[in-house]
């Protein structure tokens, strides 16, 4: 019987530190008095909530880094599919799968049964918005009886209960779900922490719930403060006012004590993003000539500071599979000559976007901007908060996007994000790509059961997309996490769902 997901996360997590001192507050009140007497962790993250933590926008990551809700399963250290509110799982032919429910409460005192699993899956199917993780397969939940679910998809899907470990299928109780659509956690969830307080886009408070499944967190609860400027946040672990800090900028991480400073191997992949469906990245030899001129392995050193590899493809070196599974890409658009590029962009500004949640970003658009206006174009920067362009970026208002993507974050499975981000249909398809060549190899990686031959389709697929050059991959992150050295049991996880669990703790 394998072993609950906190414990399989075990091996991610920090081996103690130094021992300190913290501050403290009324535990789930999120006061301090600098005691630190009430084991309460404060936290600073990045990117503030999009739309009220719900589940089905980017804010779905959040409720897993804090351990507020959980899926049916959840991903163990090597991406496997490990049990969470379901127990254990049978495949009864391609389409069918039958998921043992275990014994568990949400946080509203209600019990998690069937009905309520199915309740939220339901919900999550027909959002307005479908969360990218449903974006590539039909899924329908019945309930067998109280503790069983069986969940068929309209075609084989052999990871499905990696999918089911999605943030974005966290299992909610009813209460949660709103009449207008809207979804809201606060106090809904089934993880050792819950909501109590969320404040705007600035704050949350949350307290430890006592009734998990799982056992009795460490901490007795959790102060999340977003600070979008990362500079900010650097400097707010080291003045003592957070205890664990993301996403520490690369400019900052050496000002930092070693043993306040984390490297984590990660599977986000920056990439500049080329809009094909409209503006002038439409024609293939442009798009190929703003290939040609971008040198990502330059934004190594200059804008990284060493916490970045040289971008091989979509994949980097933390998935360990893709280096050996490589395929050259072929059937490129021949890039517009020096002459035609002057002549098809004459009076035509290009529109590169990116945001500040990433510090390195701002930065490296004003290095490819250098590069794309030696090459020929003209080029305006468009710099903002996530939050305030996504919008804009979905419906193709941009020409171009610097974009840094966690590529294992919906499903631990890279089809997941090669659907989402790059089918005709996919919910997340920021460069307006369609191309039927790359929506037939997305698919039949879709449907490989076996797990090498599935990485192959993979990489065939990846070639297939960097064909069309709707994508430039830029370089491999290395993300950089700040802890407090009388702070332990963080998660360092590569795939960056993961931050805190039940043995996260004050010293």
């Amino acid at each position: 019987m394998r072993t609950p997901s906190r414990r399989l996360l075990a091996a991610l997590t920090l081996t103690p530190l130094l021992a300190g001192c913290f501050a403290s507050g009324e535990e789930g009140s999120g006061a301090s008095d600098g005691s630190g007497a009430s084991g309460r962790l404060r936290i600073a993250l990045a990117v503030p909530p999009v739309q009220a933590l719900s589940p089905y926008s980017n804010d779905a990551t959040v409720l897993s880094k804090l351990s507020v809700a959980e899926g049916l399963t959840a991903l163990d250290k090597d991406g496997a599919a490990a049990p969470a509110l379901a127990k254990s799982w049978t495949r009864k032919n391609d389409t069918t799968w039958v998921f043992e429910l275990r014994e568990a409460t949400f946080q509203d005192g209600t019990e998690v049964t069937a009905e309520a699993v199915v309740g939220a899956l339901d919900h999550a199917d027909k959002a307005e918005t479908k969360p990218r993780v449903l974006s590539d397969v039909t899924l329908t939940a019945k309930a067998d009886d109280a503790d069983t679910v069986t969940l068929t998809t309209k075609t084989a899907d052999p990871v499905l209960p990696m999918r089911l470990a999605s943030p974005a299928l966290g299992i909610l109780s009813e209460k949660a779900y709103a009449a207008d659509g809207t979804v809201s956690p606060v106090g809904t969830g089934t993880g050792p922490f819950e909501i109590t307080r969320l404040t705007g886009k600035t704050k949350a408070t949350l307290a430890r719930y006592d009734g998990y499944w799982g056992g009795k967190a460490k901490a007795s609860g959790i102060d999340v403060t977003w600070i979008a400027d990362g500079t900010a946040r650097a400097n707010a672990l080291r003045g003592g006012d957070v205890d664990i800090a993301e996403w520490i900028p690369t400019a900052q991480a050496k000002l930092l004590d070693e043993k306040t400073r984390h490297e984590v191997p990660s599977v986000r992949t920056d990439s500049l993003i080329l809009n094909t469906g409209s503006g002038l990245f439409a024609d293939a030899g442009l798009r190929a000539a703003a290939r040609e001129a971008v040198d990502g392995g330059v934004l190594v050193d200059s804008v990284f500071g060493g916490y970045a590899d040289p971008a091989q493809g979509l994949f980097g070196p933390a998935v360990p599979w893709a280096a050996d599974r490589r395929v050259e890409v072929t059937g490129r658009a021949k890039a517009a000559t020096p002459a035609q590029l002057k002549t098809e962009t004459k009076g035509k500004t290009l529109r590169l976007a990116t945001y500040t949640n990433r510090a390195e970003l701002p930065e490296a658009a004003t290095v490819l901007q250098q590069q794309l206006e030696k090459a020929g174009f003209t080029v305006k920067q468009d710099v903002r908060e996530y939050t305030q362009m996504e919008a804009d970026l979905l419906a193709g208002k941009y020409d171009a996007l610097v974009f840094s993507r966690v590529t294992l974050l919906d499903t631990g499975d890279a089809v997941g994000y090669l659907a989402s981000d790059y089918t005709a249909d996919g919910v997340y398809n920021i460069a307006g790509l369609k191309d039927a060549k790359v929506d037939q190899a997305i698919k039949s990686a879709a449907g490989e059961g076996d797990t090498t031959e599935r990485q192959k389709k993979i990489m065939r697929a990846e070639a297939e997309i960097l064909r069309t050059d709707a994508v430039v991959p830029l370089v491999h992150e290395k993300v950089v996490q700040g802890i407090a050295d009388d702070v332990e049991g963080v998660i360092l996880d590569p795939r960056e769902r993961a931050l805190v669990d039940v043995d996260t703790r004050l010293k």
